[in-house]
């Protein structure tokens, strides 16, 4: 029998990953229910696949046919859904970020912990096999790590324009948040970090475990941030921007090594197109790139959830902790930052 799915939240994400992931995972999972706050999107959702439908979370929560619940609403509900979800003794795959604040992150893998309840954060980057094909080929190439970095250039996405106007009335102007504002720029680049460049932050923490401190931040317009940190002795550049009207998505993670630079390149977001692209560059001028998979990580955060539920793995708590501590760690300093002019 497959393991019922209840959803909340009816985005794109939910529309455009989530449930094609679903149907391509042969009978592992079946969606039942699909609910949102405002009641307007999940029932045109819900009716492509025979689910049933309903507003706000109780009904989910309550349906005894769920047995999962994978939240992709607002980052703001994230904390208090999922610590919901889990004292209804539902199993829990939460969009990024599991939580914008350090209390609400342990207490919500705290009581997925007591309850021996599967949780599992989708940050598909992670879950992704070719990131761990990279690191299989950083010790084949036994190169200590001397910079990282990380470009997303992307089209725009409704999403982060609707998250960034969070802040306050005064950030939702036209062409975008006034990032002229300290406050209102301070408060961009921090949902950047937890939700956009968490794609990748775990593994950053992977290569450079221990954070150490931000050199500079800045928003970039119209929608945008740039990262300068220090981690386990590595420094650490990061660059998203929404580029409206700009050249395709780009998506790619650089890694220097003595000699070797390793580059990872993701495929655009909400694009199935199999496992990202990964290469090693050496300093004689060859280049070898790795085979692709066809599964994405998107496929493979449900698989990772279906080990959980089947027994054949365990729920990494400590891991997903340290993961979401490592993002609000650098956001709030990012943040912090930001106000006071961005560059130490």
């Amino acid at each position: 029998m497959p393991h019922g799915v209840g959803i909340l939240g009816a985005g794109p994400g939910v529309s455009a990953l989530h449930l094609p992931t679903l149907a391509r995972l042969d009978g592992m999972f079946a969606v039942v229910h699909i609910a949102d706050a405002s009641g307007e999107r999940a029932p045109d959702l819900a009716a492509r696949i025979g689910a049933r439908t309903s507003r706000g979370s109780a009904e989910v929560l309550a349906d005894e046919d769920v047995d999962v619940v994978v939240l992709c609403a607002p980052p703001a509900t994230h904390a208090a859904l999922a610590r919901a979800a889990i004292r209804a003794g539902k199993h829990v795959l939460c969009e990024k970020p599991l939580a914008t604040d350090a209390e609400d992150v342990r207490a919500i893998v705290d009581e997925a912990r007591e309850a021996g309840l599967a949780l599992v954060v989708g940050t598909n980057h992670l879950h992704d096999t070719a990131w761990h094909r990279a690191l299989r080929a950083m010790v084949t190439e036994d190169g200590a790590v001397k910079g990282i970095g990380l470009t997303l250039a992307l089209p725009p996405n409704d999403r982060y324009h609707a998250l960034v106007s969070e802040p306050g009335p005064a950030s939702a102007r036209r062409g975008g948040p006034d990032l002229a504002d300290p406050r209102i720029a301070a408060g961009v680049v921090r949902q950047l970090a937890t939700g956009l460049v968490m794609h990748d932050l775990p593994a950053i923490r992977d290569l450079a475990p221990d954070f150490e401190g931000l050199d500079d931040a800045r928003a970039l317009p119209p929608i945008g941030c740039a990262l300068g940190f220090r981690a386990s002795g590595i420094p650490v550049r990061v660059t998203a921007a929404m580029l409206p009207g700009g050249a395709d998505a780009l998506w790619r993670m650089t890694i220097d090594m003595p000699g070797d630079r390793l580059t990872i390149d993701h495929p655009p977001a909400f694009a199935h197109a199999g496992s990202t692209v990964v290469s090693v560059a050496t300093a004689d001028g060859r280049t070898t790139v790795f085979r692709r998979d066809p599964d994405d990580g998107y496929v493979g955060e449900w698989r990772a959830l279906a080990a959980m539920l089947e027994g054949r793995e365990e729920p990494q708590y400590d891991e997903m902790a340290a993961d979401a501590l490592y993002a609000i760690e650098l956001a709030d300093a990012a943040a912090d930052l930001v106000r006071a002019g961005g560059i130490r």
